[in-house]
Order: C-alpha cells, then sequence, then structure tokens
C-alpha cells in the first residue's frame, strides 16, 4: 500500500481514539507509521496530528477543567519537553518503544481485569513529576499523554476530571514541542504534503471520538482507557522487537 494511504488511514484511526479517550494519538498512529516512515517523520507527523485532535477536542469537550490540579502537570511537562527533543537525535527508537510497549502491555491488562484499582492519594510532586516523564515522552514524538494517563487512572479521578487533566497537559506539551520541532529545524518544509494529508484524514473520526465520549460512563471509560494502552503497548512491541532481533 503507497505510504500516502498508510498514513491517511493511521490518522484516520488515531484521530478517532484521541477524539473519544483524550490521548494516544501518536501511539495509534505509530502503530501504522512505523513500518513505513522515517523515525524523525513519524514523530514530527505524531505531534502535528495529536496537536490538531487537541485543538479539535478542546472546544468539544469542556467539561471537569480544574486549574489547581492542572497546573503542577504543566510546569512539569514544560520542563521535560527540552530534554525529549535534546534525546530524539540520539534515541535508538526501537528499544525506545520496546521499553515503553512492555510497560503498557504489561501493566494496563493487570489494571483492566482487576475489580478494584489502587488509589494512589497523589500530591503536586507527584503530579509535577509525572509531568516531567510526559513532557520527556511528548518531546520523543507524541508521546505525552500515556503516563499522565495512568497516573490519572491510579488516583481515581472521575472521566472528565481526568478528561480535562490530559486533555490540557496534552494540549500545552504538543504546543510547546511543535514549536521547538520547527524552531530547531526537526520539521521541514518537504513535510508538508504529509501534513497535508494527516490534517483531513483525521478531521471527521476525532469529531465522532468526541461524540461517542459524551454517552459514556466513567467505568466505560476507565476500560477504554485501560484497553487502549494495552493495544498500544501490544503494538509498539510488535513494530519494534522484530527490528532489535534481526540486528
Amino acid at each position: 500500500m503507497d505510504a500516502v494511504w498508510i498514513v491517511a488511514i493511521g490518522a484516520a484511526a488515531a484521530g478517532f481514539v484521541q477524539g473519544l479517550s483524550g490521548f494516544a494519538f501518536g501511539m495509534v498512529a505509530m502503530s501504522f507509521w512505523a513500518w513505513v516512515l522515517d523515525p524523525r517523520l513519524a514523530a514530527a507527523l505524531a505531534v502535528f496530528g495529536a496537536l490538531t485532535g487537541q485543538l479539535l477536542a478542546v472546544f468539544s469537550v469542556r467539561r471537569g477543567f480544574n486549574w489547581p490540579l492542572l497546573w503542577p502537570f504543566l510546569l512539569g511537562g514544560l520542563a521535560g519537553i527540552p530534554l525529549g527533543v535534546l534525546v530524539l537525535p540520539h534515541l535508538d527508537m526501537d528499544w525506545f518503544k520496546a521499553v515503553l510497549g512492555a510497560l503498557l502491555a504489561l501493566w494496563c491488562p493487570v489494571m483492566l481485569v482487576a475489580q478494584r484499582l489502587p488509589r494512589i492519594g497523589g500530591n503536586r510532586w507527584g503530579d509535577g513529576a509525572v509531568g516531567l516523564v510526559g513532557g520527556v515522552l511528548g518531546g520523543i514524538g507524541g508521546f505525552a499523554g500515556s503516563v499522565p494517563t495512568l497516573w490519572c487512572t491510579l488516583r481515581g479521578f472521575n472521566k472528565d476530571t481526568q478528561r480535562a487533566v490530559i486533555q490540557n497537559f496534552n494540549l500545552s506539551m504538543l504546543s510547546v514541542t511543535m514549536a521547538i520541532y520547527l524552531a530547531t529545524g526537526i520539521v521541514t518544509r518537504d513535510m508538508a504534503p504529509m501534513f497535508a494529508v494527516v490534517a483531513p484524514a483525521m478531521l471527521i473520526p476525532t469529531l465522532l471520538g468526541t461524540r461517542l465520549y459524551i454517552g459514556i460512563s466513567d467505568v466505560t471509560f476507565r476500560r477504554v482507557v485501560l484497553g487502549l494502552l494495552t493495544c498500544s503497548g501490544l503494538t509498539l512491541l510488535a513494530s519494534s522487537v522484530p527490528q532489535l532481533l534481526a540486528r
């Protein structure tokens, strides 16, 4: 299949998932794009697509906003983004995807089948540290929401509170990451045609996802989030482990 079609299909699938869950664009998109795109281009497209999806979603879903809860995540994330951007050119993406994929594929199913999830009290320092990790992952390639989402799930936030934290956190992290990508030359003019494929391909799926989110319960939302994280982990492993074994 032509790479343009794979980019479009990946953007549509990732847009729907992000519209429904508030995160995971990069993980879903990478499960399609990692097979056909250069890692640098894939990372730039993932950040662009995730940012576009968050801008669409923020006008469609406005519930549970809590600034005192959000700001430690944001401060930590802003500190982490430059670290992720510095690491990106030197990172072995196969090992990165394998480690992150293993974490998600092992931990999330345990949480999914558990009758009662453990609850973490949390505090501003913990939220800031998790935001820092999310910022680093965001700078690497649009993965900012994965670890903060797990953290919010363990803290027992209801779906609107969790979505508000992750959606606004991701929007802030992705905006800064894209600005850095542009300023440092990671995003180049020859990427523009692929950017023009991603934006229209994800538009309707993202809006459909946000509409579906409004009608689901807290329990269903938790299951969706953990299920998506599990699938993301498995796809990251599927795209990285064969490459590592072939070395």
